[in-house]
């Protein structure tokens, strides 16, 4: 059953949307469940995966929460969304940096407007590539809002270079995403969603920041179980306030074995 589009924004305008990421280009099914499975217990808003319809219905599955798929190719929500999917995404765009391929503007423009022209009416996110100055992205987002985009996300770890992760390491590679969540939410009037390097310890400034949501990838879905990926999740949903009643408490020594088998992860 698809979500409504109330269902769907509501966090936001709670201002405590939170999207677990599993990646645009990640197609490995069990992992994809892992993350829906996680995403459902441990207190997400929403899911985001490949646009991929097989990947839909594995995650619909497992888990009531909205699901939202992200791609660069806008031909492709149309068997995602016929398949189940809630929400789509333009980006997200981190994936890409690492293989040298960068968007403009008016490559993102391009992707939104297709994609408003195939799915009028489904609710839309759409990514802000970092690779633009920063009054490049709100021009951008503004741009965006006019098209009918419904939220904007931010990235940014791309540009960071730290090394460990203490709290200091820790903000330091949230700074540019930080940096844009604050410049834009004062620039549009429709939700921010703020991604790329966050954890439970920057998720709460994402949102001091202006962010209306956070999205988290890699502290979720680069962990070795379902059950670790579920306390990742736990730690972020109790870091921005969402309601967690059917969540059991985790032991100290299992959050403490999550925390070190992401640090092997990064390391």
């Amino acid at each position: 059953m698809t979500a409504t589009r109330d269902q769907i924004l509501k966090p936001f305008r709670d201002g405590n949307a939170f999207k677990v990421i599993s990646g645009l280009n990640n197609f490995n099914t069990d992992l994809v469940r892992n993350v829906a499975t996680a995403a459902q217990s441990g207190g997400a808003s929403h899911i985001d995966i490949a646009c991929d319809p097989d990947l839909v219905k594995i995650a619909k599955a497992v888990s009531t929460v909205p699901i939202c798929v992200s791609s660069v190719q806008p031909e492709n929500f149309v068997a995602a969304v016929k398949a189940g999917a809630d929400m789509i995404e333009i980006g997200n765009f981190d994936c890409f940096y690492d293989q040298g391929i960068t968007f403009s503007a008016e490559d993102v423009l391009k992707m939104t407007r297709t994609t408003r022209e195939l799915l009028p009416s489904t609710v839309l996110s759409v990514t802000v590539p970092h690779n633009l100055q920063l009054h490049e992205q709100v021009d951008l987002a503004k741009r965006l809002e006019e098209m009918g985009a419904d939220i904007i996300q931010t990235e940014g770890k791309v540009v960071a270079n730290t090394v460990g992760m203490g709290v200091q390491e820790l903000i330091e590679t949230a700074a540019p995403t930080l940096a844009a969540a604050f410049a834009i939410s004062r620039a549009v009037s429709i939700p921010v969603m703020c991604a790329s390097g966050l954890t439970d310890v920057t998720a709460p400034l994402a949102l001091a920041a202006g962010a209306r949501g956070v999205g988290i990838g890699s502290i979720v879905n680069k962990l070795p179980t379902s059950s670790m990926m579920t306390m990742a999740v736990t730690a972020v949903a109790a870091a921005i306030g969402r309601q967690l009643e059917n969540i059991q408490e985790i032991p100290e020594t299992s959050l403490s074995s999550a925390t070190n088998a992401l640090k092997n992860v990064n390391a």
